[in-house]
């Protein structure tokens, strides 16, 4: 490939990160908060902090979790294999706990791929949405968004980047609407996580799917009393 090509086609997988990676992007995120609401509420976090700790520590576990079956979902997406895509999705789904997060990956895994298939209109992801809209699967945020990625054969790298930011930008968003919290401290602490997330990756990538582990206790308990909340900005 010629050098200017290969420019060009950096430059188009770049722009579709950004495209995808937009927390404008209409697919709710922000109508969600990853539990921050119910921190906030219960003083778990309070300045930025006890925020930028409550971040990393969702990036992390988001990675040893989410991040694992996005990879394995992408590599199967990529081999065409819907079967294997579909229990990766199921074993997503059983790994939350609490009511309010499996609504909110299902709820934005199925709006994406409304999106995708109609923007893209790829064969894999025709079939993955009908999965969805069948019930076949119930179409998790991370494993979409890796069909999305495989459809556009674009890689697992890019898919993984635009799910951690995802998160951190969520968490971050949701604070600057329920605390007192700069601009400046928000960007900071995002621009830490970012720093992170290549060796997340590499990690992410190293390990099997068993090893997909979503052990956060305090993320739970949070999202139980969030439940029965009377007060709530967020869906979660």
């Amino acid at each position: 490939m010629h050098s200017d090509d290969r420019a060009v086609a950096n430059g188009t997988f770049l722009a579709r990160l950004l495209q995808f990676g937009d927390s404008t992007f209409p697919i709710g995120s922000f109508s969600f908060s990853c539990g921050l609401e119910s921190a906030i509420q219960k003083g778990v976090v309070s300045d930025a902090p006890t925020l930028r700790a409550f971040a990393l520590t969702a990036v992390e576990q988001t990675a040893r979790g989410d991040g694992i079956a996005l990879i394995a979902a992408h590599r199967a997406a990529m081999a065409g294999d819907v079967d294997a895509l579909i229990r990766i999705d199921k074993q997503v789904e059983a790994r939350k706990l609490s009511e309010e997060m499996r609504t909110m990956t299902v709820r934005m895994g199925k709006k994406f791929m409304e999106m995708s298939a109609l923007m893209i209109g790829a064969p894999l992801l025709l079939k993955w949405r009908d999965c969805i809209e069948s019930s076949v699967t119930p179409g998790c945020y991370p494993v979409t968004l890796a069909v999305n990625f495989a459809g556009q054969d674009m890689s697992s790298l890019g898919a993984f980047v635009v799910h951690q930011y995802g998160v951190a930008a969520t968490i971050l968003g949701a604070g600057l609407r329920l605390m007192r919290i700069s601009h400046i401290d928000t960007q900071n602490i995002l621009y830490e996580l970012n720093g992170r997330t290549a060796s997340a990756y590499e990690d992410a990538a190293a390990a099997c799917l068993s090893d997909m582990s979503g052990y956060a206790p305090l993320t739970d308990i949070l999202a139980a009393v969030h439940t029965k909340s009377h007060v709530r900005l967020f869906m979660n």
